[in-house]
């Protein structure tokens, strides 16, 4: 049973304790959305920036509270990350691309296709210390009008691919998902964490994440299940600096320890999305959560790159 400290935390090991700080509340920043996700913060212009899928526009928010439209349309931008060169890289559900803008805010198409068909609706991002792209390509983009348009899969299989944006060489790294969704790197690259959420629509289906060792920064071997979700569906995560896992779920925001255990959680009043770390210190947890955008101070420090 989890020691309840709060009205927030639930404890399931004492190694939790080291990662929250128990007087920091919940703060609910911006409720106005449909469905929240994809939330990237911008260290040097110190603001979030996240998605609203179905409004189709991605929102800005900065310290003191001040919401404001990044891009509207967005063309049902979903998971957005940062490349090492400070770049905005999203998953866009309806154009069933990956993107980058550019510094000037122009906007250039990493990737659309594989094998000569369109790609289902790319979903998640990730991107690796040696420039790679990561990323996830399921059909909830095309299941329906409400987060794209409604369309029937070209592509067989629901992939994880990667990307190499210098060569534009794109590579199916695993094949086997029935709905691969959130993704993130272990702090030393060695592994790819990868989220399952199928049972999102069958509830006999995965709700895990599988974690795979990284060969060569190429390929993906020894897959397995990392963790299951007792409570909803795993969709996007994080690491911090100890390789600890903090992902969303149905009831709030689930920590497993490296060795897969579940640590703890964070319980939010809305279905989980995604979140990410950010902050002068990288100790703000910011987690996009059905209509709103919360915050919470915690004691760990989150993988941030740039």
């Amino acid at each position: 049973m989890p020691n309840d400290i709060s009205s927030v935390y639930e404890i399931y090991d004492t190694r939790f304790r080291n990662l929250i700080v128990p007087s920091a509340g919940l703060e609910e920043l911006y409720s106005d959305c449909r469905w929240a996700e994809g939330p990237v913060w911008f260290a040097d212009a110190g603001c979030l920036i996240w998605s609203d899928i179905p409004n189709e526009r991605m929102l800005r928010w900065v310290p003191g509270g001040n919401v404001s439209i990044f891009r509207a349309p967005s063309n049902f931008a979903n998971g957005n990350t940062r490349d090492r060169q400070g770049r905005l890289v999203s998953c866009e559900h309806g154009t069933r691309r990956v993107t980058r803008t550019e510094i000037d805010g122009s906007i250039t198409v990493l990737a659309d296709g594989y094998k000569g068909k369109r790609l289902n609706s790319p979903n998640d991002v990730v991107v690796r210390s040696d420039g790679t792209i990561w990323f996830t390509d399921p059909t909830y983009g095309i299941l329906s009008n409400y987060e794209g348009y409604k369309a029937e899969p070209e592509q067989p299989t629901r992939n994880v691919y990667r990307l190499d944006p210098a060569t534009g060489e794109l590579d199916a790294v695993v094949d086997d998902f029935r709905q691969p969704n959130g993704l993130a790197f272990s702090p030393d690259e060695t592994k790819l964490y990868v989220a399952d959420s199928a049972a999102s629509h069958d509830v006999s289906a995965p709700r895990h994440i599988r974690v795979f060792d990284v060969v060569d920064g190429k390929k993906l071997t020894n897959g397995k299940v990392f963790c299951n979700i007792d409570t909803g569906i795993p969709d996007g995560f994080r690491a911090d600096v100890d390789g600890n896992i903090w992902t969303s779920a149905g009831d709030g925001v689930h920590c497993f320890a490296p060795d897969g255990s579940l640590i703890g959680k964070i319980k939010i009043p809305q279905t989980v999305a995604n979140l990410t770390f950010g902050g002068p210190k990288r100790n703000q947890l910011f987690i996009a959560a059905t209509r709103s955008l919360y915050r919470v101070y915690t004691a760990a420090t989150g993988v941030q790159a740039p």
